[in-house]
């Protein structure tokens, strides 16, 4: 499990995605204090788990389903990400809950800026938007943020200059893609509601006398 505050910007040093799978190798450096081979890091949001380590960076596997759901369908070697260890016991509870477990991707639209602040938008798939309420938690590129504002097609954050500068969310441009988690209890509220709709819909007054209610 993360926070969504992200630690530090690492630097992909390597990625090799032959078919659908493949291995990534970042170049880091806070992240690698306290971490093992097998521990959890995010990457952009996603979880990844850490297969090798070298002096200044470590490598992970990265599975179909992943690239299927997450940005790294378009990523580069130099390209700069997110980086945040699993959160510790013991820690601080920063943003919330993140389970490192992509939704999807959405399209950043445009930027716009108003005093110290930077509005960003966000464009994505109708699944995904219907989690998304204003003032509730969005998780972008593996960054916590609240949501300011949603449309029928998008939806916007507001980023302060330390999120700016620790983040690689504004040093990207329009049309770049961006891994989005939807708040897991909003997760869990759709699911359940469906599961009691879905049970309502066939638990008939017929059927409870057939099973001699």
């Amino acid at each position: 499990m993360f926070t969504g505050i992200i630690e530090e910007l690492g630097v992909i040093k390597n990625i090799s995605i032959k078919g659908s799978s493949g291995s990534i190798s970042i170049k880091a450096k806070t992240v690698l204090e306290n971490t093992k081979i097998g521990d959890s890091i995010a990457v952009n949001g996603i979880c990844l788990t850490v297969t090798s380590m070298t002096s200044d960076g470590f490598e992970a596997d990265i599975m179909a389903e992943t690239v299927r759901r997450s940005s790294l369908k378009s990523a580069k070697s130099n390209d700069l990400v997110n980086l945040e260890r699993a959160m510790a016991a013991d820690g601080r509870f920063g943003g919330h809950i993140v389970s490192g477990h992509i939704d999807g991707t959405g399209t950043i639209i445009s930027y716009e800026k108003e005093e110290n602040a930077i509005w960003v938008t966000i464009e994505t798939k109708p699944e995904i938007l219907r989690l998304i309420m204003e003032k509730g938690s969005i998780t972008i590129d593996g960054i916590s943020l609240t949501v300011a504002g949603v449309s029928d097609n998008a939806f916007q954050v507001s980023i302060i200059p330390h999120t700016a500068e620790m983040t690689t969310l504004i040093k990207k441009k329009a049309g770049d893609l961006v891994n989005l988690e939807n708040d897991v209890v909003g997760k869990y509220v759709e699911r359940l509601l469906t599961f009691k709709e879905s049970r309502e819909s066939t638990l008939t007054m017929d059927l409870l006398q057939d099973l001699g209610f």
